[in-house]
């Protein structure tokens, strides 16, 4: 049994999933070549109203591995969460994952089709419509 799973069994009255996790997931998950990809798989499906929609591709080159998040839009929330709270601590999770593979792991979730877009191409289209009610005003 692993450190891990020693430490999830002494506090089994703490959560009721405990001893799954402990005995099952984590050993099962750690013995796999690609246990960074699925990993997140499984912690992301478990977070999201809509787990076919999620997609998770894996690369390596010399800066390690680069894992992208593929979600729907309506679920970008939960997956970032406030202030990106939720995004951190599931990039902290597969460095943990990582570690126990030797490998450094990144995580990028990907703005989904349809969505808000980065800032600065908001702020863009803001700019314009100011620029154009500046000229309507110069009448």
């Amino acid at each position: 049994m692993s450190l891990m799973s020693e430490r999830l069994n002494s506090r089994k009255d703490e959560h009721p999933f405990r001893e799954l996790i402990a005995d099952r997931l984590i050993p099962s998950i750690m013995a796999k070549e690609y246990a960074d990809a699925e990993f997140l798989e499984y912690v992301i499906k478990a977070l999201v109203d809509e787990p076919d929609a999620v997609k998770v591709d894996r690369k390596v080159d010399e800066m390690g591995v680069l894992l992208t998040l593929k979600i729907a839009a309506p679920d970008m929330g939960k997956i970032i969460g406030r202030s990106g709270n939720t995004a951190k601590a599931i990039r902290t999770l597969l460095r943990v994952v990582g570690m126990k593979n030797s490998a450094r792991v990144n995580l990028k979730i990907e703005e989904p089709e349809g969505g808000r877009g980065p800032a600065s191409a908001r702020g863009g289209e803001r700019t314009a419509d100011v620029d154009q009610v500046l000229e309507d005003l110069k009448l």
